[in-house]
């Protein structure tokens, strides 16, 4: 056995190499980068004097440092790259997700090292421009993503990087023009993925990139680039993944795109193209996503899109495109999640086959001509959680709710503006059921709703924002909307809602504090489609997460009386407030002041009266105040924000003076005797107290000085007593001598 035990040390030591120490040299260099220059945390790297040993740090057979891997360390300042110029051997140099900062254009660095493969400086704090050339012919990879970097990429950049592979410039400030001769003559033939997205690009993509036999994927969304795509993009057949969103392109989408047989990925929207949709596109097997929302194509969607089995978002909405979408199979598009189709010209009937696509998680058809109603056959799309078919034309709003009740995944619900027949939602039928126990979002504005508030929606534990304006509501605001737990964007405006604000509406959970850890990653719900606000031209007001929507409650134009309440300054939290077009009455409560994140409040057209809280000038984010029409008094208080405000905001509330409106507040008769009074009464307020501080120290030193030293001192007591005694005596014996000499003086 020990035998045995021999032969294999013996073998492990004739197979594997020695490794030698590193150099005193590299060991320096490497002490000088990153511990005396650097803020880091330690490595524990005075611990060996083998730097090989050392974390981060690989090194080869002969002990020359190879591998330099130090990702997310918490390194920071500025790192002078020069320092590395001594490590000749490096392969791979990883230093991303630090705190670095300083130039890249040291000459020293990208000299020396010759056989640097991979190169990752992302998501630090690196500035400036791009050196001329890369470091060596046999570089690999470059990731400079998310830094400070800008200017031109040069046009030597590339020059002798032969195998270069992947380069990564995205979210950075570079400019000029995209760098599409990356692979002409004496550059960088073989790279596969190119990043260049979230810069300022600008100008036209130029020739070149289909010279790029191995490109795979391209993206440069997210800058400035203009004019039609180049045609010879369609050259590049490797390519898997075309990502040109929020650009100005324009023209239209050429037919030759069919050449590019392995592309699974097309992302083009938020451009200005136009023109139809190949006719071919069904060609192209390998498509997976097809997003070309937020553009000017025209046309119907080509029936051979229908073979692209391996679909799984289809995004075509706020173009021009039509035709009847009841023709389309969707049923053989097993794969596909995403189908958002809203904002076009669609006719025809609700289609049936998207019933058959059992991976559906979103579907949007909203604002197109679209008819019909919802069978109970959707909820064999067990993975459904998005639906809106906001503004077509539905029928039957009851039957519809009591089906998608049943819909147990759903989590975003917009039905608006889709039913003109209108129906009361107060159904024994619905309050009895236990649906919608996911949904964070529902919309059910315009849709002609009669009756009160539906009680079903007490159950909604997990609801955040509630849409149901421009109906027939009647009656009050129940007070068990305020208990649900997670709601914050409520809009119950434009109804025929009577009674007073509910105290128990000042409470909502959401509103008056802040969520606990453990609940808010579950908060973060993200929309399966962006939801968008706005029109078509604004392309900005797109939501992806629910919770980024704004804290709000609107219940404008409405029939709600009585006074303001007081507790509505418990929501710390809102930022919008909308109670006009009422009938409030009484003052605006001061307690509104402590709303110190709200950034629009509109008390217009009620008949609110008294002065405007001077407190409200503290409202450092108020930018729209409306109180106009009401019958409010006194000056308005000055801030910097009520002074920016139109006039417009105070018309109509005649007691009101000062700016911004025209009226200046002028001296009452009487005033100034008032204020002197009311400033002797100040005055006098502050003395009083002071009287009476005097008196009792008086009491406490008098009585005290001479009690306590009686009560503590023995002799001192029996003297005291002694003393009154004989006091006593005297007067006594005066007054009998007194009374004596006047009886002798009546006498005589």
């Amino acid at each position: 056995m020990a035998l045995v035990f021999f032969l294999v040390l013996l073998f492990s030591s004739i197979i594997s190499p020695t490794v030698h120490a590193c150099s005193q040299t590299e060991r320096s260099s490497l002490l000088a980068s990153f511990t005396h220059t650097l803020s880091s945390p330690p490595f524990n790297w005075s611990s060996s004097i083998n730097c090989c040993h050392w974390n981060g740090i690989s090194c080869n057979q002969d002990g020359w440092v190879t591998h330099l891997i130090l990702p997310s360390k918490g390194i920071k300042g500025g790192f002078k790259l020069a320092s590395l110029a001594n490590l000749t051997h490096l392969i791979h140099i990883n230093l991303s997700h630090n705190s670095l900062y300083g130039s890249l254009v040291q000459t020293e660095l990208f000299l020396s090292l010759k056989s640097l493969e991979v190169l990752d400086l992302s998501h630090n704090l690196l500035s400036g421009k791009l050196p001329s050339s890369l470091p060596s012919s046999n570089i690999l990879t470059v990731d400079l993503s998310s830094n400070h970097l800008h200017g031109a990429i040069p046009p030597t950049f590339f020059h002798g990087a032969w195998h270069l592979t992947s380069f990564n410039a995205s979210n950075n400030s570079f400019s000029g023009s995209i760098p599409s001769s990356i692979c002409l003559q004496h550059s960088s033939p073989l790279i596969r993925h190119l990043d260049v997205s979230s810069n300022n690009f600008n100008g036209t993509i130029l020739p070149g990139l289909g010279d790029c036999s191995k490109l795979q994927v391209f993206r440069a969304h997210h800058n400035n680039i203009t004019g039609l795509l180049p045609e010879d993009i369609y050259n590049a057949t490797e390519l898997e993944e075309i990502a040109l969103h929020f650009n100005s392109l324009y023209g239209a989408i050429s037919d030759r795109i069919v050449n590019l047989t392995n592309l699974a990925i097309l992302d083009l929207s938020f451009n200005h193209l136009s023109g139809v949709l190949p006719l071919q596109l069904g060609k192209q097997s390998k498509l997976s996503h097809v997003i070309l929302d937020f553009n000017y194509l025209r046309g119907s969607l080509p029936p051979s899109s229908m073979n692209c089995t391996n679909l799984i978002e289809v995004r075509m909405g706020a173009n021009n495109l039509g035709g009847d979408i009841s023709t389309l199979n969707f049923s053989t598009l097993s794969r596909l999640r995403k189908l958002d189709l809203f904002r076009s010209n669609f006719i025809g009937n609700l289609p049936t086959s998207l019933y058959s696509c059992w991976s559906l998680q979103a579907i949007r058809l909203s604002v197109n001509n679209v008819q019909g109603q919802i069978h109970p056959e959707i909820l064999s799309l067990k993975s459904l959680s998005f639906l809106s078919l906001g503004e077509i034309r539905l029928t039957n709003l009851a039957g519809a709710i009591k089906i998608l009740m049943r819909c147990k995944t759903l989590r975003t619900l917009c039905l608006s503006g889709s039913f003109i027949s209108g129906a009361n939602l107060d159904d024994n039928g619905m309050v009895d059921h236990d649906g919608f126990q996911n949904l964070r979002a529902l919309s059910l504005s315009w849709c002609e709703i009669t009756g009160p508030i539906p009680i079903w929606l007490s159950k909604l534990k997990n609801l955040q924002s509630l849409t149901l304006d421009h109906n027939r509501i009647t009656g009050s605001i129940p007070s068990w909307l305020g208990t649900l737990p997670r709601l914050f964007h409520m809009r119950l405006h434009d109804n025929l809602i009577s009674g007073e604000y509910p105290k128990q509406l000042c409470k909502l959970p959401s509103l008056v504090y802040q969520l606990p850890e453990s609940q808010v990653d579950d908060d973060h719900y993200e929309f399966e489609l962006p939801v968008i606000f706005g029109s078509k031209e604004n392309p900005s007001c797109l939501q992806h997460v629910v919770s980024f929507l704004p804290p709000m409650i609107d219940v404008s134009n409405n029939n709600m009386n009585g006074s303001i309440p007081t507790e509505i300054g418990q929501l710390m939290l809102l930022h919008t407030l909308n109670l006009s077009s009422n009938n409030f009455s009484g003052n605006i409560p001061t307690q509104i002041s402590n709303l110190k994140n709200l950034e629009a409040l509109d008390l217009s057209r009620n008949a609110l009266s008294g002065n405007i809280p001077s407190s409200l000038a503290s409202l450092h984010f108020l930018h729209a105040l409306n109180v106009s029409y009401n019958d409010l008094g006194g000056p308005i208080p000055t801030s910097t924000q009520l002074q920016s405000l139109n006039a417009s905001a105070f018309e109509r509330n005649l007691k009101l003076c000062g700016a911004p409106i025209p009226d200046e507040c002028e001296p009452i008769k009487g005033i100034d005797a008032a204020d002197k009074k009311n400033n002797h009464d100040v005055d006098s307020g502050h003395q009083l107290p002071w009287f009476y501080i005097f008196v009792v120290l008086g009491f406490i030193v008098g009585f005290w000085g001479v009690c306590g030293s009686l009560i503590i001192k023995r002799t001192w007591r029996h003297a005291y007593f002694r003393f009154t005694d004989n006091v006593q005596d005297w007067v006594y014996m005066m007054m009998i001598v007194s009374m004596n000499r006047m009886k002798r003086k009546l006498r005589g």
